[in-house]
């Protein structure tokens, strides 16, 4: 799509390339790869970038070189210099030469989403007091969140939800956290709640094990005998039952124009660690407390 942001990564190691490439196609921006420095202008030679990506340990001319580069070639793109721990002098000597930002490896695919988003919206600029952001430049969008309708088995949610696991990369060099939840909708696409882990684990135990006791047995204690096996025949048990049967209510809605202060005021007021973010009544993303978290970190890197 036109309007996504077109992003240049730039490692020599193919693995790590490939695989955060990958993660941020997902994300949403349009990712190309180049294994070197002078692969990176060549890139940039023939098609202008939003944002690069680079590292600046590489054979050939390392990322310092690269960056002198690039700033010939594309003066407007914004580049995000990874550099490994203990190595941070050299990420700082870039700053001063045009570089937007660096951040150490391993880095976290969303702390390098946020930055990414950040970079692209100064490109080309002189680096200068930041605005406040809103929800909606922080959220997952609601595409890349795991939902299902409500009439699903918990089977199926279990499944779904373990498939969006199985496509978290977590490596050496890069990382990637789960939802540990699902966005459910009903037949009409409106959401209806929220399954999360905490869900399945209350759905899973036996209504009994939560019944008033005789005051004769507050102090009964069940035997090892009597857990045996449970776990798996109530699991096996609530496969069997609907979404809708088990699910949470919707988690509290923000607007997407919701200063960051306003969301951890909130988060922190009603003990909540997830909302809904809308436009215009529908519902656009997540924002989670993992995402208040990374600005944290971005504000004060």
């Amino acid at each position: 799509m036109a309007d996504k942001i077109r992003v240049l990564m730039v490692d020599d190691e193919e693995q790590f390339r490939e695989t955060t490439a990958k993660i941020l196609n997902k994300r949403g921006f349009a990712t190309t790869m180049a294994a070197s420095g002078e692969e990176a202008v060549e890139v940039l030679t023939r098609q202008p970038q939003d944002v690069v990506v680079l590292d600046i340990r590489m054979p050939g001319i390392d990322g310092h070189e690269a960056l002198a580069r690039i700033k010939k070639v594309r003066p407007e793109a914004s580049v995000i210099m990874l550099t490994g721990h203990g190595h941070e002098d050299s990420a700082k000597k870039a700053l001063e030469r045009g570089a937007f930002d660096y951040l150490n490896k391993p880095c976290d695919i969303d702390l390098l989403a946020i930055k990414i988003n950040d970079a692209f919206k100064h490109k080309g600029r002189k680096k200068g007091p930041v605005a406040e952001k809103t929800a909606r430049d922080i959220m997952i969008h609601v595409d890349d969140y795991t939902t299902l309708t409500e009439d699903r088995t918990i089977k199926d949610a279990i499944m779904q939800l373990m498939r969006s696991f199985e496509g978290f990369i977590s490596t050496s060099r890069v990382m990637e956290t789960g939802h540990r939840s699902i966005l459910v909708f009903d037949d009409k696409g409106e959401l209806s709640g929220i399954l999360a882990i905490q869900d399945l684990l209350a759905a899973a135990r036996p209504a009994y094990l939560s019944a008033p006791k005789p005051s004769m047995a507050d102090s009964m204690q069940y035997s090892t005998m009597f857990w045996s096996g449970l776990f798996t025949s109530r699991v096996k048990e609530i496969g069997r039952m609907k979404v809708g049967d088990i699910m949470s209510g919707s988690p509290p809605v923000t607007d997407e124009n919701t200063n960051l202060m306003e969301l951890a005021d909130r988060m922190h007021r009603e003990r909540i660690r997830r909302m809904v973010v809308t436009s215009g009544g529908k519902v656009i993303g997540v924002v989670r407390e993992q995402e208040l978290f990374f600005e944290m970190c971005n504000i004060l890197a």
